[in-house]
């Protein structure tokens, strides 16, 4: 069976009638390494469903400092979910880290899906629900906690990510400097 139905059965049990229906929603769409699903100014006309592969969407500073927002692997969504539903340019890149395979939907679809099958409907909330918890523990972990807590917490819940992602990425992301990261997890070795 096709990855998206187990991921979906994951939040909500849905027909495989319905996930034909679901499933013709979507487009597939391949991006070798480096390439861009979206650029700065650009809207987001799909949200992606990662089937292979890793992504990275970032900003970059006016001093030209890429800034990583969000780290995606398989099963994850990826998008700028402001520019997609407020059909705003974004002010975030997202490329391909490693060569992927997304499946693409686009807002029309999404809306379209929302009268032809309730059990989207349901997904969307539980996706949006998940979401938020994750924002709010982001910004509070930046907030507040030291590099070595912020780095034990994203080993502790994204191992695998330590190794798809290079270690200037995952600093970026965790807000901290690569000789940061690098005391951090000499330190953590040491334990």
């Amino acid at each position: 069976m096709h990855p998206l139905f187990h991921y979906i059965n994951q939040y909500v049990l849905i027909s495989e009638e319905d996930f034909e229906i679901f499933k013709s929603h979507f487009i597939q769409k391949k991006l070798s390494k480096k390439q861009y699903l979206l650029q700065e100014g650009e809207i987001c006309k799909y949200l992606g469903f990662i089937v292979k592969g890793a992504m990275r969407k970032y900003y970059i500073d006016e001093k030209g400092i890429k800034h990583t927002v969000n780290l995606y692997v398989e099963n994850w969504w990826a998008g700028d979910r402001e520019s997609f539903v407020m059909l705003t340019p974004s002010a975030y890149n997202l490329d391909a880290w490693e060569d992927c395979e997304l499946l693409l939907i686009s807002r029309e679809s999404t809306l379209k899906l929302r009268n032809e099958c309730p059990a989207f409907n349901e997904l969307t909330l539980k996706l949006d629900e998940q979401s938020t918890i994750s924002t709010q523990k982001r910004i509070t972990s930046s907030i507040s906690l030291t590099a070595e807590k912020r780095y034990e917490d994203f080993v502790n819940n994204y191992p695998h990510f330590t190794q798809r992602f290079p270690q200037h990425i995952i600093a970026s992301y965790l807000g901290i400097t690569k000789d940061t990261l690098s005391r951090v997890r000499k330190k953590a070795l040491k334990k």
